[in-house]
């Protein structure tokens, strides 16, 4: 692996939370940009511009520990992009979750890839726990910003259906070499939503308030009126519709 520029080495003393600090954002840097198989102890003490027993003093547990503690410092960090202030429309503040998911997803690029599919070397119950414990936080998020913190199953799936989807969107947006560019791709997962919770309401209740909800909180120009005026001259031109035969 090819390692970034090391640090320029200054061993000013410091606390442990300090150095514990140094190590962890060292780290990330690293398996932001690659497989967790591919860093070594010796990769993040160069980066860090320490020695590689300094690393093993703050993590016993060597690689893994080292591998799962920035996993949780990046869930922590990816759970602060879902809680944005209940100020605005509920899609404005969609818009901007998204807008700061992408950016993660952006620059950890690799790092976001390994950690999602799987399949890594590093990978345990732990780790599986910790991303599972991200999705899970995501869908409460979102959940408030659609005003139903406490929904129904259906409602509840239809969420974390979603957030399965910008997940599998994410990988493929990497995959594509970041195409289309990203406030395209956040409009599209935005209409996405309005589009799952519009069909889910046809024959859910609860659903069908919460829509009802986010659409008074809307700006008339906004995206729920403006998916509205684009899908309705499809809908109109299907068979039956309108009362029609």
């Amino acid at each position: 692996m090819t390692s970034p520029a090391p640090a320029t080495r200054a061993y000013r003393r410091l606390s442990v939370e300090e150095r514990r600090a140094q190590l962890l954002a060292a780290a990330l840097r690293l398996f932001a940009h690659h497989p967790p198989e591919e860093v070594s102890l010796d990769d993040v003490a160069e980066a860090a511009g320490v020695s590689r027993p300094l690393v093993y003093r703050y993590f016993p547990g060597g690689k893994q520990q080292l591998y799962e503690s920035a996993l949780r410092s990046a869930a922590d960090e990816l759970e602060e992009c879902f809680a944005v202030p209940s100020e605005g429309s509920p899609t404005a503040r969609l818009g901007l979750v998204l807008d700061r998911y992408l950016l993660f997803v952006d620059e950890h690029d690799a790092g976001f890839s390994a950690l999602l599919r799987g399949g890594s070397v590093a990978e345990t119950s732990r780790t599986t726990a910790i991303v599972d414990e991200v999705r899970r936080a995501a869908a409460e998020q979102i959940l408030v910003h659609l005003g139903v913190p406490e929904p129904e199953p259906r409602l509840r799936m239809l969420v974390r259906t979603w957030i399965a989807a910008v997940e599998a969107a994410s990988l493929i947006w990497l995959d594509e070499g970041k195409q289309p560019p990203a406030p395209t791709l956040r409009d599209w997962l935005v209409d996405q939503l309005i589009a799952l919770l519009t069909a889910t309401a046809a024959t859910d209740a609860e659903t069908r308030t919460a829509m009802a909800g986010l659409a008074s909180l809307e700006h008339p120009d906004g995206p729920v009126s403006r998916l509205a005026r684009a899908v309705s001259p499809l809908l109109r031109e299907l068979p039956g519709a309108c009362g029609t035969e």
